[in-house]
């Protein structure tokens, strides 16, 4: 018998979900898909185009790397206004920080090298480096990471490197919102109050702020905490992600490494038979 078989995983990630969702019902678990969030590129928007532009005319001294997906999203966007090249370049011209191996191997994929990054993929880690460092007037552009709402407890990395003086140019690629179809995670959160779950995995902190604020919207917040407190375990990719519900008190479970097959196989030992 596979190790999951008789279990019910729920997943709320948007990208990766099929393959996710293949390793686990491999060894035998049955899956309920629910994205949690939705991300909106903005390789359309004038802004992000003119900063861009920015970018390529006057060179930052130093370029902060967010995520990965972000990275790859802004190249692709300078890739349809027939400027990629250049801002290749002129991010060479720049010290490159990456927050995180995500964000560290999309700009060696992009044939850059970075000069430093994190042991975590915490912006306060990135913030207390560059602090030690000095970076009172240093003309710094940040890739952003998304929106920040309040169960996310983390911090604004733009607004924090200009409190320590920096020139902040921030970068806004993309931005995460909550599915403007709230009915499938109102039917999730029941099944969780029900436990008809086993477990409810996150790969990203956005989409355990989407959970919280359904929940919360639909008055079943402390139910929900409940669960998770008790049999429905919250297994999540790394500490960012799960950083949201540490914060509540909710006990949560991770892989040694944030990476999707680490947290397949992570599930079938913490929940298989």
């Amino acid at each position: 018998m596979a190790p999951l078989t008789g279990k019910t995983i729920a997943l709320t990630a948007e990208r990766r979900a099929d393959e996710f969702a293949a390793l686990l019902e491999r060894r035998g678990a049955r899956t309920v898909h629910v994205p949690a969030i939705h991300v909106l590129p903005l390789t359309d928007d004038a802004d992000l185009r003119e900063k861009t532009e920015g970018i390529i005319s006057a060179p930052p001294e130093l370029v902060v790397i967010s995520t990965g997906i972000g990275f790859r999203g802004w190249l692709d966007a300078a890739e349809g206004w027939n400027n990629r090249t250049e801002l290749i370049a002129a991010l060479g011209a720049s010290r490159i920080i990456a927050r995180g191996p995500k964000a560290r191997g999309a700009i060696r994929g992009a044939g850059l090298q970075e000069v430093w990054s994190p042991t975590t993929e915490a912006s306060q880690e990135v913030a207390d480096h560059l602090e030690a460092e000095g970076i009172a007037g240093v003309d710094v552009a940040v890739q952003l990471h998304g929106s920040i709402t309040e169960w996310e407890p983390t911090i604004h990395l733009s607004e924090a490197l200009a409190s320590l003086g920096a020139d902040v140019r921030p970068i806004l690629v993309y931005r995460w919102i909550r599915p403007l179809d709230q009915q499938p995670l109102i039917d999730l959160l029941a099944k969780i109050l029900d436990h008809e779950v086993d477990a409810v995995t996150f790969t990203s902190a956005p989409a355990v702020a989407s959970v919280l604020s359904t929940a919360k919207d639909n008055g079943v917040l402390d139910q929900f905490l409940t669960a998770l407190r008790g049999p429905v375990a919250a297994i999540c990719v790394g500490p960012i992600t799960s950083a949201p519900l540490d914060a509540l008190d909710v006990p949560t479970r991770m892989p040694e490494r944030a990476r999707l097959g680490s947290l397949a196989k992570y599930v079938v030992d913490e929940i298989g038979d």
